[in-house]
C-alpha cells in the first residue's frame, strides 16, 4: 500500500482531496478516509469492509469512520460507515453520496467527484457528530492508493 503518489491521482489532486477531508473533519468528530486502487476482483462491499479494517478505521472512539473506496479499472465503488454513523444515517445516504461522486467520475473527474462526496459526508457528520472542543484527529487524512 502506498500513499497518494500513484497512477490514480496527481500530487495536486491528492492534496485537494486531503484538504477536503480536513475541511469536512474540521466541523465534526467523524473521520473520513479515501482509498483508491485499480482493481476489485470481489464484491465491492466486501473489499471496502476489508480495507476499512486494514486501515484501522473501526478504532475511532465513537465508531465514526467513513471510507470512500474506489476501484478505477473495475469501475466499482462503495461508501461505508462504521457502526456509530450507521446507527443514525438515513436510509439511502450512502447511495446518494456514491451517486454524487459517480456523476463526476462519469465525466472523467475522479478528484472532483471524491471532493464533492467528502464534503457531503462532512455535512452529515457535522449534523450528527459535531466537533467537540477537545477533538483529536484519530485517522490520517492522506489518500491511500492500493494496487
Amino acid at each position: 500500500m502506498i500513499m497518494a503518489r500513484s497512477r490514480f491521482l496527481t500530487e495536486e489532486e491528492a492534496v485537494a482531496i486531503r484538504q477536503a477531508i480536513q475541511r469536512a473533519e474540521f466541523r465534526t468528530s467523524g473521520e473520513i478516509r479515501v482509498y483508491v486502487e485499480s482493481r476489485c476482483e470481489e464484491n465491492v462491499l466486501d473489499r471496502a469492509a476489508w480495507v476499512f479494517k486494514k486501515l484501522g478505521m473501526y478504532k475511532t472512539e465513537h465508531r465514526t469512520g467513513v471510507l470512500v473506496y474506489i476501484a478505477t479499472i473495475s469501475r466499482k465503488m462503495a461508501v461505508i460507515g462504521d457502526a456509530g454513523i450507521n446507527a443514525v444515517v438515513t436510509p439511502g445516504f450512502w447511495d446518494q453520496t456514491k451517486e454524487l461522486i459517480l456523476e463526476e467520475v462519469r465525466q472523467g473527474r475522479l478528484c472532483r467527484g471524491i471532493v464533492a462526496g467528502v464534503l457531503q459526508i462532512g455535512e452529515l457528520l457535522h449534523d450528527k457528530f459535531p466537533r467537540p472542543q477537545n477533538n483529536v484527529n484519530e485517522l490520517s487524512d492522506e489518500v491511500v492508493c492500493g494496487k
